[in-house]
This record gives C-alpha cells, sequence and structure tokens, in this order.
C-alpha cells in the first residue's frame, strides 16, 4: 500500500450520512474506505471494502478489529463513527430490557472499542494525519421525552470524545477527536421518529412537521459539512461540532 494513500473508516455505510459520505469519499483515487454495516449494499468504486457487522454484537466487533484496522502506511487515517439507532421510542418504565442493551452498544460502546482500537494502532503514526470522527446528536444536549436512551448514548458520545481528545494532548499523540451533530437529515430515522405515538414522544408533531414544510437536510448536505471537517480538521478547534454552525 502506498504512503500517498488515505484510509477511511466508516460505520453505517450502507445508508443514509454514511453512505453519501462513502460516496463523496470515493470521488478521490487515493482514498480506501472500509464501510462497516449489517447489511451490505453495492457501492462501486475500487477504493471500497465493505464489512458485514454487526455492532450491536460485541463478539463480531473483536472479532473483525484486525480486517477495520489495517496496518498499512496510509497518509491520513480517519475513523468516522456514523451507526446509530433511535432505538424504541417510549417511556422509561414501557422499554425492553434488550432494547436498552443495544441502543448503547450501538450508539455508544461500540464507537467506544473502535476508538480505543484506532488509538492502540495509531497513535504512534506521527507521519500519518490521523482523525476520530464521532456522530453525535443535537439529542446529547437536551432531554427529549421518549429518546431517554438515545440522548443518554450521544452525551455519552460527546463526553468520551471530549476526554479522548485531552488524552490525547497530554499523550502529545496528535491525533484529533471530534463529536458532530448532523443536524435533521431526511433518514430512516425520521421515519422511524415520525411513526412513534404521540402518547410516548410529545414532539411527534414537530418533526412530523418538519418533514412536511421541507425542512429537513439531506444526506448529501450532511456528508458534505462532514467533508469540510475532514479536509481542514485545522479550522476546528473545539471537539464539539455542529454541520449548521460551520
Amino acid at each position: 500500500m502506498s504512503i500517498a494513500c488515505n484510509l477511511f473508516i466508516v460505520t453505517g455505510s450502507s445508508k443514509g450520512i454514511g453512505r453519501a459520505l462513502v460516496e463523496l469519499l470515493l470521488k478521490d483515487q487515493n482514498n480506501k474506505v472500509i464501510g462497516i454495516s449489517r447489511s451490505q449494499k453495492p457501492i462501486a468504486g475500487p477504493g471500497f471494502s465493505g464489512l458485514n457487522l454487526d455492532l450491536s454484537d460485541m463478539g463480531q466487533i473483536i472479532e473483525n478489529l484486525e480486517k477495520i484496522f489495517p496496518n498499512d502506511n496510509f497518509r491520513k487515517i480517519v475513523l468516522i463513527n456514523n451507526a446509530g439507532w433511535i432505538g424504541e421510542i417510549k417511556h422509561l418504565g414501557k422499554l425492553d430490557p434488550e432494547s436498552i442493551r443495544k441502543i448503547f452498544m450501538l450508539n455508544t460502546v461500540a464507537p467506544t472499542i473502535l476508538m480505543n482500537t484506532f488509538i492502540q494502532r495509531f497513535a504512534h503514526r506521527k507521519d500519518a494525519e490521523r482523525l476520530i470522527i464521532n456522530i453525535s446528536s443535537g439529542a446529547a444536549k437536551k432531554a427529549i421525552d421518549g429518546w431517554a436512551c438515545y440522548s443518554a448514548s450521544k452525551a455519552a458520545i460527546n463526553m468520551l470524545s471530549e476526554a479522548a481528545s485531552l488524552e490525547a494532548s497530554l499523550d502529545k499523540t496528535g491525533i484529533r477527536v471530534f463529536s458532530v451533530a448532523p443536524g435533521v437529515v431526511d433518514t430512516d430515522m425520521q421515519s422511524e421518529i415520525r411513526s412513534a405515538d404521540e402518547g410516548s414522544f410529545s414532539s411527534l408533531s414537530k418533526f412530523v412537521g418538519l418533514k412536511e414544510n421541507n425542512l429537513l437536510s439531506t444526506a448529501e448536505y450532511a456528508a458534505q459539512k462532514l467533508l469540510e471537517l475532514i479536509r481542514n480538521p485545522d479550522r476546528f478547534q473545539t471537539v464539539l461540532q455542529d454541520v449548521r454552525e460551520y
């Protein structure tokens, strides 16, 4: 592998923001993309490698770490923890215990394992630019009924990102870490939100209105904003970012 090649590891790559970002990245022939998702939909490009992996399954993650993080000499190495799940939209007291485990596994534990392994593998690679980008949510900073676990899992990602950035500074690894809220994007997650029961989610009419009034941003727009960050990380001084603010 040439040192001129860039490596991007993107979770949730089969649809939504993840797929849109992969398609943008593959426009550059110097980019190699490893896409991780439960199901792979065809993505054109010789630089793409897909891994069928359920990130809510700890065993599958551990078994595939060598495939997720190859040790070739890349010039730029970027981990984008994009996969996420809104979970059951119900009040606490009405949630299935398995759904609680799954949402924290997918939204918080899996990204933390991948961050941990990324740092283990690449902390010494100071010849390469290294970035970790976690996809967060505005819900990380606001309590929303019916979204208790989702909000908590994304708040955890924000704090993990800030702690990882602090540790990178203290350890002088040069790794940059960001946690990015992508805005309200027209994806399958929004469809799930609009199908919720209003008795479990008092903001239902607001989200239905966003769709009806064409106020949702596109996955392509969010991906383009993420690409700005990937290309120009030195423009961004703080860990927590929101695409609506840059």
